[in-house]
């Protein structure tokens, strides 16, 4: 798997449309797009739908600069139909339908060997710098968002981020399964282990947030409060299984406190803002947990001096919900088909993918849950 970027499509290389962005900050532009064939333990797919993340627009602002590199394609939540395999994939084939995770493991490093495979950042799972790009773009190569790029009509990841679900898993449905499902569902049931007759405080009921309330019920919380600052969002985060909602203001953090009667045991944060992650701190009972999961911008800093550090809270990162792909997405789809995880419910709006900026929009607007984007 070695060779250099040529302009045109090259060999073996198939064109596809793509979502690609030719400045951060900027607005993706769908385009043509080369993509190559598999190489050893990566999977060639047939994107089916890919959902609109909140990072994506983080991505396509720059507000995280680690993806300043452009061209640049968007999209890390996607799932589709496998369309081939390079050498040594042993775990899909071809016809299979699999869901794109973010999380590339090894399989062999110390993080993947002690349960933290999310963690894995081995350089094995992505092609090295002087290898022939998985994605090229008018003659250059083109960055990958989190190694998968979903905004495309084809993706090319590697094995271990391509986890095969039933088939009769709805295909709109399925790409949802990669993000907001596993890091909120995750947040609550891996990081944070929420535990029987706990209480929960859930900070921002957006894709993630909804799903860090379900994952806070089927952990069997016997009290979940929502926190949004649209009260619509709080009307359907009951529906996922909050039993209280906090509409966001300057009193959040009193208003958590007496609900709860002196605080929450578990605080889920998933905004990614200084003020979001200060109130779940304060809401939080002496002794409590507190769990960040947003994406704080490096603008933005959480200031801790302000808080009672004898209360011996604990204060922990989250990245995506601890997961590990091969045993929890196949594990929330058995969820699903039994009923106790609501997925089609989080789809708030279908479109194509030249409408992508009217579903960062509306995403950004508050007014959905999950935007997918769906292919023919």
């Amino acid at each position: 798997m070695t060779g250099e970027a040529q302009t045109g499509h090259p060999t073996g290389s198939l064109p596809m449309q793509a979502a690609v962005q030719r400045s951060i900050p900027g607005t993706p532009e769908v385009v043509e797009v080369s993509i190559d064939q598999p190489g050893p333990r990566e999977v060639l797919i047939k994107t089916v739908a890919a959902g609109l993340c909140r990072s994506d627009l983080s991505f396509i602002r720059g507000l995280l600069p680690s993806y300043a590199e452009t061209p640049f394609v968007a999209g890390h939540e996607g799932a589709g139909i496998v369309l081939a395999t390079g050498s040594g994939v042993t775990s899909v084939a071809p016809g299979d339908l699999v869901v794109a995770a973010l999380s590339a493991f090894c399989g062999h490093c110390k993080y993947c060997l002690t349960g933290h495979a999310n963690i894995c950042f081995a350089p094995e799972t992505v092609r090295a710098a002087t290898d022939r790009p998985r994605l090229s773009f008018e003659g250059k190569a083109a960055a990958q968002c989190w190694n998968v790029s979903a905004f495309a009509e084809m993706m090319l990841v590697h094995e271990s981020q391509a986890v095969r679900i039933p088939a009769d898993v709805p295909g709109e449905v399925a790409p949802i399964l990669g993000c907001a499902v596993v890091t909120g569902m995750g947040a609550a049931l891996r990081t944070a282990q929420v535990r029987t007759g706990e209480t929960v405080a859930v900070f921002g009921c957006g894709g993630v947030g909804i799903n860090a309330i379900q994952g806070s019920r089927i952990a069997g919380a016997r009290r979940i409060i929502a926190v949004d600052r649209l009260p619509a969002k709080l009307e359907l985060a009951r529906a996922f299984g909050a039993t209280d909602g906090v509409v966001a203001g300057p009193d959040t953090a009193a208003s958590v406190i007496e609900l709860s009667g002196g605080g929450v045991d578990q605080a889920i944060e998933v905004i990614g803002t200084t003020e979001t992650c200060q109130q779940a701190i304060a809401s939080t009972r002496r002794g409590g947990t507190v769990t960040i999961v947003g994406m704080i911008p490096e603008s933005e800093r959480v200031s801790i001096s302000e808080f009672d550090l004898t209360a011996e809270k604990h204060i922990q990162g989250c990245d995506m919900g601890s997961n590990l792909p091969p045993l929890d997405i196949p594990f929330y789809c058995e969820l699903y088909r039994q009923g106790r995880l609501k997925l089609d419910e989080q789809i708030s709006r279908t479109l194509r993918l030249d409408q992508l900026m009217e579903g960062f929009e509306a995403l950004d607007s508050g007014e959905v849950t999950r935007t997918v984007v769906v292919f023919d």
